[in-house]
Formats: C-alpha cells, structure tokens, sequence
C-alpha cells in the first residue's frame, strides 16, 4: 500500500515573534510537531513517517538554535523540494525591531545571537543569517501588531484542513465526595435537588435509568433550572469558539455522582450533540458507589 502524501510545515522566523505559539497552533490542528530536529536526523525522520502511513501532518520548527546546522537545513529543503512524498510550505513569522526589542525586554531573556552582546547586534545579524529562509517562505506573517491569539486565528485560516480536530464538549457527571473534576471549565452544583439515593426503590439505580430521571427532573425547580443552564450553554459555546477554544468541559455534580448530576449530565450531552456540536458524555464516578458499613 502507498503512503500518503507528507504534508510539512515549516516554522521559521525571528527569534521573539511568536513561534512558540505557532507550535501550539499547529498541534490544535492535529499536525504532529517537532521543535529543533537537528538536520542531519530528518532523513530517517521522513522515512520512519513515510513507511508507517499514520501521520500525514507535520510542523518542524527551525529556528536560529539550530545554527550550527544552518547550512544542511537549506540542503534539506532543497532535497524535499525534489521529492515526490512530501509537500512542503515554509511559514516566516516576522515582527519589526522595535517590537522585537520591547519582547526580549519584557521577558528579559537573551536573544540566541547576542548572549553576551547588545540585543540589537543580535537582531541585524539574524535578520540577515534569515533571509534566505525568507525569501523561500510561502507565508509570511508580521506579529507586530498581533496578539497571541490573533496569531492563532491567522494560523488556522491559513491551515485549518477538513480533518482538523473541531471544538468539542465532554459532559461529565461527577461526586463531590470524590473530588472536584480538576480539568472542567464549567461547573454546575445540583446538589440542592431532591436525592433519589434516599428512595429506596431508586437507591440501587443511576440517573441513566428512565425512571430515576423522570424523578429528578419532576422536581419543581428542575425543568427550569436545566433550561435556564441549556440556554445559557447555547449563548457561551459560540463565544468559545471564536475565542479558539477546542474543546470545553462541562461538569455536573451531585454527593456521590449517582443520581442528580447523571440524569443532568446525560440530558445537557444529548441536548447539545443536536445542536451539530461533537460530545462526549462521560459519568466519572458512576462505579464508585460505596454502600455504608456501620461500625461499632
């Protein structure tokens, strides 16, 4: 069977104008990344990729930390160009002197050119060491103006490709004996609901059972306390979107993660994958029921 085609990104640019976020970016989009490969090892690199047939997306950071190798990484493109199995785009990420000096100032690191010397001295000779990748680049981003989050949006709408991973929600239920969940970013308490576990009829059960469910949300505050939570979801989930969040957890607690936030998390998962947004319902402690033992 023949390897798909390798599609690689190259991250260049200036020392200071925003690499590191790029990478970042580029691993939200699914790509699988590599900062800093000495050259001398990306041939065996391709040929590992190319005979395994799983990765089809990489970005490779190639930065002035590699200077020792500069000159094999120009050989390096020029042989990929040459290639029948990988594409290749080169992205520069520039930014204006002035701005490159007030980032190294502000983050009082030194710059890979100029550890001993003036930050500028550093800027010109890399400016010039650089041009070469420059006048190769497909892309050409100047981060002077752009905020950390700009970057990223610049980014997807250049790469984004059909199979990137999209933003998601996990709805989770979960037991507040047991613990806040530590990766939610929204959580919802409905401890303050009836608890079915008190029922005898119910206590063996969980909120993924109809009638347990059916309980839970017949209480008189119920229905409009999950509206009132599905509506405000609907106006946030846009927001977190654009803002270029990829995924979102929403945890629902009860005491013990039986009852309650299980019927509420199964209802809010179900309710929201009909909006068209991907969902994962997971129920965290639903097989950590502890039966009391008396002791004397």
């Amino acid at each position: 069977m023949t390897a798909e085609t390798l599609n690689l990104v190259i991250i260049t640019g200036m020392s200071g104008a925003g690499k590191t976020v790029a990478i970042q970016s580029f691993e939200d989009l699914g790509y699988f990344c590599v900062d800093n490969m000495p050259p001398n090892l990306l041939p065996k690199f391709w040929e590992l990729l190319k005979e395994s047939g799983k990765v089809t997306k990489i970005a490779l950071v190639i930065d002035l930390r590699s200077r020792a190798f500069y000159d094999e990484i120009i050989n390096m493109l020029s042989g990929l160009e040459n290639t029948n199995f990988v594409t290749t785009k080169i992205l520069f990420l520039d930014a204006s002197d002035e701005e490159l000096v007030s980032r190294y100032k502000e983050t009082r690191r030194s710059h890979p050119l100029a550890m001993e010397g003036r930050l500028m001295d550093g800027i010109t000779k890399e400016r010039t060491l650089m041009q070469e990748m420059r006048n190769r680049a497909q892309l050409m981003i100047d981060t002077t103006n752009l905020s950390p989050r700009q970057l990223r949006e610049e980014i997807f709408e250049n790469f984004k490709t059909q199979d990137a991973p999209t933003f998601h929600i996990e709805a989770m239920s979960f037991g507040f004996k047991y613990g806040l969940p530590i990766d939610a970013d929204i959580v919802m308490d409905v401890r303050f609901l009836p608890n079915p576990y008190y029922i005898p009829e119910f206590k063996p059960k969980t909120g993924l059972d109809e009638d347990v469910a059916d309980y839970v949300f017949s209480q008189p505050t119920s229905e409009t306390f999950y509206q009132e939570l599905l509506t405000m979801l609907k106006t946030a989930l846009p927001g977190y979107v654009k803002e270029g969040k990829t995924s979102l957890t929403i945890a629902i607690g009860c005491t013990g993660g039986q009852h309650r936030s299980v019927a509420f998390a199964q209802r809010i998962g179900e309710d929201l994958a009909k909006l068209d947004y991907p969902v994962d319902i997971t129920h965290r402690d639903l097989n950590k029921r502890k039966e009391t033992v008396n002791r004397s």
